[in-house]
């Protein structure tokens, strides 16, 4: 039996989750640059930046630690975008190599939930758009009862009507979505330059926008930790969208230049508008959907114009980043009854009961305890990954047994599960769990009096990469010795 039949007729298999072919190889550079516009160009990104200043960083500080955070990411991404467009798989097809034909399930999951939880907290920023555009058009709107659950549950729908169109669907969004959203943004600067007056005085406003005094060493860490964990998510399922690329210098050239370039100048433009707001209006007015709804109030057409805009930057990012990813780990855990688009809709179900709306309440709380806490369990399932393909495996994977269940299989491991991967996973994230518990029970997320445990939560991602990485290649050698990893693979 080839190749090709075995993975068309394997249970591990579905028109989703196969190795595709060059037919569908169409993403060039533009469409993965223009991806990563889509996904940097959203509310979050333009107060992720702002949060740092607001807790006692000056803006350049703020700026600094957003841009080496998204430079240290990009490393990951492009390491686990190579197996995507060399094999045409999507990331629980190739964590198969890594944690099992089973275990990939475990790593599948921890992505898929947190992408739950972030589709619903983006839902919930677009709803708050929605609602602020139609309170303007018409002032009886905000006398209609539960009239925010309204326009959450309308922001909903929409993007499940874009889920049953598929990643095709979503290609066409991020390409379109893209010039409109950069557009926008640099309208945006050049108000804020031009009420502020002028960049010196605008950023001379930004010292107003502290409100605590906290050192900068002190929030450098989970700051940094917090924008790197930012795209952790992204990091691992990178392949997701790599496996459409033409080839690997589309993929890399498209991804090096639009990702840390607009996750960085967008930030920019968060603290500048956000301190041309104190000259403009003697206070800051962090949230943009608030600041454009206080800005044209009186021009009801261009307010109308601008909320659209705020409900494609958010509804391009929640295709993208939380949708995809899940719709294909929820698709793997029974690929013969869940399609992409059956785990879109599990993915947009539990976004509803995930409750975004407290999730998003507490600005500190969402940098420096979901951000920092989510992405050092994931950063240990990337750990995992990379130095798997990369170091023990030299970027060479069989294909056909990524398909191939049960005992003898390359990639089956002991009952189905890499023991030496989950036991790595656990080994990087159980020193981050006391300092995450105490964090999560302080008000604003940050521990004023931090102990050891508080210090290594503080540097959360790296310490679980770090930890996960070095406990996986040693448990991998001593139990393969001078055997290859495919050989160990069958014990």
């Amino acid at each position: 039996m080839s190749h090709a039949d075995v993975i068309r007729d394997s249970p591990l298999s579905n028109g989703d989750l196969a190795p595709t072919g060059r037919e569908q190889r169409t993403w060039g550079t533009y469409n993965l640059a223009a991806l990563w516009i889509g996904l940097s160009i959203v509310i979050t990104t333009y107060t992720l930046a702002s949060g740092l200043i607001a807790a006692g960083m000056t803006w350049w500080q703020g700026l600094l630690t957003v841009s080496l955070g998204n430079f240290l990411v990009l490393i990951p991404i492009l390491l686990n975008s190579h197996p995507g467009t060399k094999y045409g798989i999507p990331f629980p097809v190739l964590v198969r190599s890594s944690f099992g034909i089973r275990g990939a399930n475990v790593a599948a999951m921890a992505r898929a939930l947190v992408a739950c939880g972030w589709f619903g907290i983006q839902t919930w920023i677009g709803a708050l758009a929605l609602d602020t555009l139609m309170t303007t058009l018409s002032s009886a709107w905000a006398d209609v009862g539960g009239h925010k659950a309204i326009a959450f549950g309308v922001f909903w729908l929409v993007q499940v009507a874009i889920i049953l169109r598929g990643i095709e669907g979503v290609r066409k969004l991020e390409s379109y979505a893209a010039p409109l959203l950069l557009g926008s943004s640099v309208a945006l600067l050049i108000w804020g330059f031009g009420v502020g007056g002028g960049i010196g005085n605008v950023f001379s406003a930004s010292s107003n926008l502290v409100t605590d005094d906290q050192s900068f060493w002190s929030l450098f860490g989970p700051g940094l930790a917090a924008n790197v964990g930012y795209w952790i998510t992204l990091s691992m399922n990178i392949p997701d969208f790599t496996r459409y690329a033409k080839d690997q210098r589309s993929q890399m050239v498209g991804q090096s230049i639009a990702m840390p370039l607009t996750m960085t100048g967008f930030s920019f433009i968060g603290i500048a508008v956000t301190a041309a707001t104190v000259v403009e209006y003697g206070e800051p007015i962090w949230d943009p959907v608030a600041l454009v709804a206080r800005l044209l109030a009186d021009l009801p057409v261009l307010l109308v114009i601008a909320m659209v805009i705020v409900v494609i930057a958010q509804i391009s990012t929640n295709m993208a980043a939380n949708v995809v990813s899940p719709s294909n780990d929820f698709s793997n855990l029974s690929p013969r009854q869940i399609s992409f688009r059956t785990g879109g809709l599990i993915t947009a179900v539990i976004g509803i009961i995930s409750f975004p709306w407290q999730l998003y309440e507490d600005v500190g709380a969402y940098i420096f305890t979901w951000l920092v806490g989510y992405g050092s369990l994931l950063a240990s399932f990337l750990a995992v990954m990379v130095f798997d393909y990369w170091l023990l495996r030299r970027a060479k994977l069989n294909l056909a047994e990524l398909y191939r269940p049960g005992p003898g299989g390359e990639y089956w491991f002991s009952g189905g599960y890499n023991w030496r991967a989950l036991a790595a996973v656990s080994a990087g994230v159980l020193p981050v769990v006391p300092g995450f518990l105490h964090a999560a029970t302080t008000e604003g997320g940050v521990v004023a009096d931090p102990d050891f445990f508080d210090e290594l939560y503080r540097y959360g991602v790296f310490v679980a990469f770090g930890i996960s990485a070095l406990a996986y290649v040693a448990l991998s050698r001593a139990q393969s010795g001078a055997r290859s990893p495919a050989a160990a693979g069958a014990d």
